[in-house]
């Protein structure tokens, strides 16, 4: 598609997905996993996200993206270790924010915004040592 740089990504009925090329030239779209916090390989998504006017299916940086995809795995997911440590971080910092009845400090978000990308590093590791083809640990810089 022209005009299009690759990766791109998107939030598709509110789930991250990346769109890739494939080695043939072709191109492949990776949903983000509520249920394993992985990458789902599905290719009948592309044309329907690329060809989107509104709605549902939105642009996100990579920035977005990363966010998205850790808000996502930390409200989804339960486990224990370090990532699941930094997820209940976050939540205490926006429980706290919500018990005060006030919104999240300019302090608060950059540091939940720095946990996250770490969070994404951490969790996309582990995803490509377990040959998650989707997993691609350099997004979160």
């Amino acid at each position: 598609m022209p005009g299009l740089t690759l990766p791109a990504y998107f939030s598709y009925y509110k789930s991250p997905v990346k769109i890739v090329p494939t080695p043939e030239g072709g191109l492949a779209a990776w949903r983000l996993s509520i249920d394993t916090g992985g990458w789902e390989l599905e290719v009948d998504i592309v044309d329907e996200i690329l060809f989107a006017r509104g709605g549902e299916i939105s642009t996100l940086t990579v920035d977005q993206f990363v966010q998205r995809t850790e808000s996502q795995r930390a409200r989804y997911l339960g486990g224990t270790g370090p990532i699941f440590a930094l997820y209940e971080t976050v939540q205490a910092i926006e429980e706290a924010a919500g018990a005060e009845g006030r919104r999240l400090a300019a302090h608060e978000i950059a540091l939940i915004s720095g946990i996250r990308r770490k969070t994404f590093r951490m969790f996309e590791e582990q995803l490509r040592a377990a040959g998650d083809e989707g997993a691609d640990p350099s997004l979160a810089g």
